[in-house]
């Protein structure tokens, strides 16, 4: 799966890209029957001041055959905590989406 990722108002390192399609990328076991998956990763500073509360958001989208596809959002202290937490949101997802495929199919 290819993932672009977007990172506004913060400038993003390789080991952040790294990190990020190593994380996003392990969804990929979710999705592999199913074709074509596009998916986006949007990575945000929402403030320039450091000391007003949780300031990196997270964001994964992934468009899905059959559906209008779905979407994860997390806003953390931490880029890495925002990145796992929304990669946990979208695993949910897609289990549930992939257990609805599954009973329709029966």
């Amino acid at each position: 799966m290819k993932i672009p990722i977007k990172g506004t108002n913060i400038e993003l390192s390789d080991s952040v890209y790294q990190y990020i399609n190593d994380k996003i990328g392990s969804l990929d076991k979710f999705v592999k029957n199913v074709s074509p998956v596009e998916c986006w990763v949007e990575v945000e500073r929402t403030t320039k001041h450091h000391r007003s509360g949780d300031i990196f958001r997270a964001e994964v989208q992934i468009k899905l055959p059959g559906s209008q596809g779905v979407r994860a959002e997390s806003t953390q202290w931490d880029l890495h905590q925002a990145i796992d937490e929304a990669k946990n949101d979208m695993q949910q997802q897609l289990k549930k989406y992939k257990g609805k495929m599954i009973s329709a199919r029966r």
